[in-house]
């Protein structure tokens, strides 16, 4: 009891309460998306290939929806406003979804109908998402000290407050999504779809109440309307800063408040910054969206070289389960491994190796670094970037493995698919890739939230999440590109052979880990001249 208070010393009530929350909205998410394919196969009776790639674009979207949101929830309403209508889109679509199940409709509607408001509903709760998930967490953010979020009066205690924040957020994300995958994907597998989708529904409806009830124990910081003046400068702003990207200095108008000032008077890059003076003149005539591109546009080398650690991430719900089903997966005589279990271990190492991570990893290495702080925060993000190319590495190894034996077992003239090696070889690249998340996913937060103005949290945060989305749809590029070119001689020698025995997943394992051993250097060399404030 008295570790867990130590962990999370200095984070308050509020906080700690909209953590819950937060983890209740991923029970919820995840409860839906983790079995979605099943249920569009089984009971909407898609094809295979017709139900991943929907679920594919809707995940993809939903990652997406925050870029557009953000901007408008900071312009023009304050954070818990966007809360508080965020959720309720979410919790309209997720009851909507529970209906179409249930039977709860009204009016009898047929196959067409039934199919529009699947889209619906499913469409409904990324337009939620959107706005309710990047939002939470910045008002999240509010509740810590004001002397935390400013850099010019911060120290290495309400440092660490923020770096705790954004870890014991991530925290209770996990931990709410360990409970939807596992949890819901019985309930819907054994007691029907009707209740495996009403119990999300109902899940987030009650945290909705929570968070209402909590109210007077938070803090509101109100955002500024921005005026929509004359957007005749946006291009030149925007050639401005591009040009001046590796060598300027990024600021804030002059009738900003003297908080934001100061976040934006901290160099972004180490260049001398007279070339960027004119921007002063012109920021008075600027739109918000003048003032979004010059506060995106530097964060976009950063943001890019994060894609292929998403790239990454969309590996274990696919080709790491097809590795999966042609693997021993018995446990005694009668049970069998799902494949898609081994998910739940890259959650799993999350929660059990976080809280390691304040009370063995920072001591070490304030011990070794000679620094209070440990690491920073793009140092945590490249280990995490590195981590994840070592994970390939294994992947591509085990996987490389697993064709050997299947060769054999052809050659022996045993036709089965299934080779005799068990599905546990595949936990060494599942956990490393959980080990690599508590360290670049937790930093990525924290990094795209403090490298913007205070008035722009929320955009930050919807930063972080359009890399996953991004990472999404260009996964499935990667994989359409590979395919082309590995079966013009002919579809059976394509690396993503349906025969997992003529399969090269090795192959496309090795490209992916030389792809992000790509992207990890050129983030270490794009840090040797950015300097960032946290």
């Amino acid at each position: 009891m008295a570790g867990g208070h130590r962990l999370t010393a200095g984070l308050n009530k509020p906080i700690v309460l909209l953590i819950v929350i937060a983890g209740v909205e991923r029970f919820a998410f995840k409860g839906v998306a983790s079995n979605l394919v099943t249920y569009l196969t089984d009971v909407v009776k898609m094809t295979n290939s017709s139900a991943a790639k929907m679920v594919n674009s809707w995940c993809g979207f939903t990652s997406m929806v925050p870029l557009v949101v953000a901007p408008l929830a900071d312009s023009y309403w304050d954070r818990y406003t966007t809360v508080q209508s965020a959720a309720l889109l979410y919790a309209l679509g997720l009851v909507m979804l529970a209906s179409t199940a249930l039977g709860w409709l009204l009016i009898p509607i047929g196959k067409v109908s039934s199919s529009a408001l699947l889209h619906w509903s499913l469409y409904l709760i990324s337009l939620g998402q959107g706005g309710y998930n990047p939002s939470l967490q910045a008002f999240g953010a509010d509740q810590l000290d004001d002397g935390d979020e400013l850099p010019s009066n911060k120290t290495d205690h309400s440092s660490d407050k923020k770096r705790l924040f954004f870890q014991w957020w991530y925290y209770g994300i996990c931990c709410g999504s360990l409970l939807g995958v596992s949890l819901m994907s019985y309930i819907q597998d054994t007691l029907g779809w009707g209740l495996g989708f009403a119990i999300p529904a109902i899940s987030f409806l009650a945290s909705i109440a929570i968070f209402l009830l909590g109210n007077r124990f938070y803090k509101h910081k109100k955002a500024k309307n921005v005026d929509n003046k004359s957007t005749e400068n946006m291009i030149q702003t925007v050639k401005t800063t591009l040009s001046r990207m590796f060598c300027g200095k990024i600021d804030l108008d002059r009738n900003s408040d003297v908080a934001e000032l100061e976040l934006q008077e901290k160099p972004l890059f180490d260049a001398d910054p007279e070339g960027m003076e004119g921007l002063y003149e012109k920021s008075e005539n600027e739109n918000h969206l003048v003032q979004i591109a010059k506060m995106v546009l530097p964060l976009l080398p950063v943001w890019t070289m994060l894609l292929m650690f998403a790239v990454i991430f969309q590996q274990p719900p696919t080709f790491f389960t097809k590795q999966g089903m042609t693997m021993k997966r018995n446990i005694g005589s009668k049970f069998k491994i799902p494949p898609a279990a081994l998910q739940s271990a890259i959650t799993v190492s999350i929660i059990l190796l976080m809280p390691l991570y304040d009370i063995l990893f920072i001591p070490l290495t304030r011990i070794l670094t000679q620094n209070e702080k440990g690491i920073s925060v793009i140092q945590r993000m490249g280990i995490g970037m590195f981590l994840s190319v070592i994970a390939m590495v294994i992947a591509a190894l085990t996987e490389r493995k697993r064709l050997e034996l299947s060769r054999q077992m052809v050659a022996s003239d045993l036709l089965s698919e299934t080779v005799p090696l068990s599905i546990f070889w595949l936990l060494p690249q599942y956990i490393l890739l959980g080990i690599s998340d508590i360290f670049t996913v937790v930093g990525m937060q924290e990094f795209f939230y403090s490298e913007v103005p205070l008035r722009f949290r929320t955009m930050g945060i919807a930063l972080y999440t359009s890399v996953f989305g991004v990472g999404s749809f260009l996964s499935a590029l990667l994989i359409s590109l590979v395919e082309r070119f590995t079966s013009s001689g002919g579809r059976e020698n394509s690396w993503f052979n349906d025969d997992m025995r003529n399969s090269r997943l090795d192959n496309y394992y090795w490209l992916l880990a030389i792809l992000d051993s790509v992207s990890f250097v050129g983030f270490v060399i794009f840090f040797r001249f950015h300097k960032s404030r946290i």
